[in-house]
């Protein structure tokens, strides 16, 4: 991807770091099988100026994230490097980090914070959820607040609820909002996994899908949570049927990309 302005919008998957959980752990059912789930970013660059982040992976290790961050790291274990960064990755492909102009974080887990200090010029849009969770986490919405910058709150912009209005997509009702206005890149509730879940809507064709499922291959199993995995979605019910919806939209033509599908550095649309 060139960097600078004048070329069609593209949208770019970019691997930052992994973890790995073994499937009979997260699925009622599901035979044993250590599986890798990578933790990608999405880069949406509209050809003139515009280049918005969805998330931002993994934070380089040490953390200083205290014993919350000390549990997190024994239960999902991350993976990550420092060429595995968000910064490092964009600055390999030829993308000036300081270019990105906004970023939108699905929620506030670590393997979607973890990138957000490299972009101190950076426009960040959250959900009044994930706002509210930010600022009172509780031990089981897994925030590690010491993973952010101290200049982060100075760079928000909280995404009002009333901004979120209903639109239909591929037949399916959702939530949508609109905050650069053109129609390119609408934010969209996918609630269930965290308080206020967001995901992008991109030239109505794909989907960012953060966390909705841990995979694409993982709708179907949106009901078969064990206890553990279950406990830790802050909606169980809304989760399967944001699920449901998500099939539905795959079904009528929408690519989703989740955070954790397995795949490699992609360009997802090109013009």
């Amino acid at each position: 991807m060139p960097d600078g302005p004048g070329h069609p919008a593209r949208l770019t998957r970019f691997g930052c770091g992994a973890t790995h959980h073994d499937l009979a752990g997260l699925f009622r059912g599901a035979a044993r099988e250590r599986r890798t789930f990578p933790s990608a970013a999405y880069l949406f660059d509209d050809g003139a100026g515009r280049r918005v982040l969805f998330d931002t992976g993994y934070a380089a290790a040490p953390w200083d994230a205290g014993l919350a961050g000390a549990l997190y790291r024994r239960l999902l274990p991350p993976q990550i490097g420092p060429g595995e960064t968000i910064g490092a990755r964009l600055s390999a492909a030829g993308i000036d980090p300081a270019s990105v102009t906004d970023i939108v974080l699905s929620h506030a887990h670590p393997d979607h914070i973890g990138g957000v200090a490299s972009f101190p010029q950076a426009r960040i849009l959250l959900s009044e959820g994930v706002a509210r969770t930010l600022r009172a986490p509780r031990l089981r919405e897994g925030v590690l607040a010491g993973l952010l910058p101290d200049w982060f709150d100075l760079r928000v912009r909280t995404v009002p609820d009333a901004d979120f209005t209903p639109v239909e997509v591929a037949g399916v009702p959702l939530a949508v909002a609109d905050p650069w206005g053109d129609g390119a890149y609408r934010l969209v509730r996918l609630p269930g996994h965290a308080r206020g879940h967001l995901g992008a809507l991109v030239d109505g064709r794909v989907l960012l899908a953060g966390d909705a499922a841990w995979a694409a291959e993982f709708l179907p199993r949106a009901r078969d949570l064990r206890v553990l995995p279950r406990f830790i979605q802050h909606d169980p019910d809304a989760y399967a049927a944001t699920a449901d919806a998500l099939t539905a939209l795959a079904e009528g033509g929408v690519r989703l990309c989740f955070s954790h599908d397995p795949g490699d550095d992609a360009v997802l649309l090109d013009g």
